[in-house]
């Protein structure tokens, strides 16, 4: 079950560097997109990073919406994560194409990814150098949310379940699973 993830904690649901969907609408028109460059940037207000190539359908929507969504997908999705990231929502609407099922945000138009793990709602913060030269988009995280079975008290904890671990791009359709957690303190 989803529950909120408190907003100044919302930072540890990126800062072990899962691949994300970005999710983007504008205009009746929505996209979702595979992302292995995105990282939490601050904490009070919350923002993230994320790469979004000049060239992709789903900048065109980020830049008309002033938003996007950032989805944790897990391992059951990475066949689905390789599809929309080798397709171009130019020419096809990939929530159909890969099976993705879109969900209603809570305070933003981009649809979450029904089966992530976590969601990182954010508004774009603008810095148009940064998103011309470098396709840097920085996020204020207006809501967070995660699976509370693998997410609570502001730490992930996953569980037994291969298939619900985050996943880490590496190319050519080959990921890794987030892997067991350890303390050292």
């Amino acid at each position: 079950m989803l529950a909120d993830v408190e907003l100044a904690k919302a930072y540890r649901l990126l800062n072990h560097g899962p691949t994300v969907l970005v999710s983007s609408a504008a205009g009746g028109k929505r996209n979702v997109m595979a992302a292995a460059w995105a990282m939490p940037l601050d904490f009070d207000p919350p923002k993230v990073l994320v790469v979004v190539d000049k060239s992709t359908y789903s900048r065109e929507l980020i830049e008309a919406s002033g938003e996007f969504v950032l989805n944790i997908p897990c391992r059951a999705q990475a066949a689905q994560v390789v599809r929309v990231g080798s397709e171009s929502g130019h020419e096809l609407d990939k929530f159909a194409a890969s099976g993705l099922e879109p969900l209603p945000a809570r305070k933003v138009g981009a649809p979450l990814v029904a089966g992530c793990i976590g969601y990182l709602e954010c508004k774009v913060v603008p810095e148009p150098r940064n998103q011309s030269q470098y396709d840097l988009f920085i996020g204020e995280v207006v809501a967070a949310q995660a699976d509370d079975a693998l997410f609570s008290a502001g730490h992930w904890h996953f569980d037994d379940d291969p298939a619900r671990r985050s996943v880490h791009y590496i190319a050519g359709g080959a990921f890794f699973a987030t892997g067991d957690a350890f303390s050292v303190a």
